[in-house]
């Protein structure tokens, strides 16, 4: 059971390496192409598409499949496609490379969250996706430095050769650890598409996506501008935002775990509270950006809260789904949505004029319409509890 945790969380890992290092590398990757800074960058856009639309292509193609085979097949393409990039002779072989690793990103985090809860007592499940997810954390704290680092000693293509071999070490780890039952669709889950998108009507379901698209909107739009916040607020300098971001990685991974457990503890609670801290948190920064010791407290604790509803949220959609495994691929899908609105958001903010703090000021704002959403679907949830005791006492 451990064992096939470990190697869920080492898939995690690589993947997120996929993602992250990429940011290091796009000077020498322009260079070596011969490519503008532009096109390097639809390296990183293009993957960010292809993870939307993978969540729900390939959750919904596999639905019937044993889970187990579907995350082996993940895995085959996700080293395929990193192998593509290590190798490619030219940058649309490259571009390909990373649209054929992004397509197994959704669906392995969402088909991987329904292995991992399966793999545990339903009142630990929220802890099992949270160490799945400590991979990706991980991956996050370490992804642009060791892009950076290897990138600098040996050269780009190095880094996706390393990523590559992960993706083989995470693919055996599945194979070999993760138990043939685990595999199997539950009985309750829908397996159809027709009977998914069914499980998809739920009320809950779509509150959920809203309250993730919103969450995770609201972080990610004040982190894509942080290092602007940073260095002209905050007053530290280019060299000092990379350690800044490890602060704020660390915190994604301790908010990961400590979200798991509250969650297996009391839900939909710990979503509203991790939720309402993070809307804090971003307001508070927004009001002490000139202090450089909050700011270093604040970005850890924007990792902490930012991350402490995964879990749980993850839970919550899949539950009010019956398992549908459709369901953890768009959560993945509004994630990935909510992004790309909270750096819009963001955007906008500093281009009327608003300063530099101003996409912690947007992105608190989304997040707390997340809690409110948040808060209206687990009223929902007591009151129909209510009415099913009462129904109950009346029989």
């Amino acid at each position: 059971m451990a064992g096939g945790l470990f190697a869920l969380a080492v898939g995690g890992f690589g993947i997120g390496l996929t993602e992250f290092l990429i940011a290091g590398l796009l000077p020498q990757v322009a260079s070596s192409f011969e490519v503008s800074e532009a096109a390097a960058g639809r390296l990183i856009s293009g993957y960010a598409l292809s993870v939307a639309v993978g969540a729900i292509a390939l959750t919904a193609a596999t639905a019937r499949l044993p889970r187990k085979h579907v995350l082996v097949g993940l895995l085959v393409l996700f080293v395929l496609g990193n192998l593509l990039s290590a190798i490619a002779p030219n940058y649309p072989v490259m571009l390909l490379g990373r649209i054929v690793a992004a397509l197994c990103h959704g669906s392995f985090f969402g088909i991987g969250s329904l292995v991992a809860s399966s793999l545990v007592a339903p009142e630990r499940k929220s802890r099992a996706v949270a160490v799945m997810f400590a991979g990706l954390t991980v991956a996050n704290v370490l992804g642009v430095p060791f892009g950076a680092l290897v990138g600098e000693r040996w050269g780009w293509r190095a880094a996706f050769w390393a990523v590559t071999a992960v993706g083989l070490l995470a693919l055996a780890g599945v194979v070999v650890l993760v138990p043939g039952r685990a595999g199997r669709t539950a009985p309750t889950a829908p397996a159809g598409l027709r009977a998914q998108l069914g499980a998809l009507r739920s009320g809950q379901v779509w509150l959920t996506l809203a309250a993730t698209a919103l969450g995770y909107g609201g972080m990610f739009g004040a982190f894509s501008y942080v290092a602007y916040t940073l260095t002209e607020v905050g007053g530290f300098s280019s060299a000092d935002v990379a350690w800044l971001l490890m602060v704020y990685g660390v915190g994604l991974v301790v908010g990961n775990l400590l979200g798991g457990r509250a969650a297996d503890h009391d839900r939909d609670r710990a979503l509203v509270l991790a939720l309402t801290g993070l809307t804090l948190t971003l307001t508070v920064f927004g009001l002490l950006a000139t202090s450089p010791t909050a700011s270093v407290v604040l970005m850890f604790l924007m990792g902490v809260f930012g991350f402490a509803g995964v879990p749980g949220l993850i839970t919550r959609v899949t539950d009010h789904a019956q398992g549908a495994p459709l369901a953890a691929g768009a959560n993945v899908s509004a994630s990935n949505i909510g992004n790309a609105l909270g750096a819009w958001a963001g955007g906008l903010a500093i281009t009327a004029g608003l300063g530099y703090t101003a996409p912690l000021y947007a992105g608190a704002l989304m997040v707390l319409t997340a809690v409110a959403v948040m808060a209206v679907a687990a009223r929902r949830v007591s009151s129909s509890g209510r009415q099913r005791r009462a129904a109950v006492v009346r029989r």
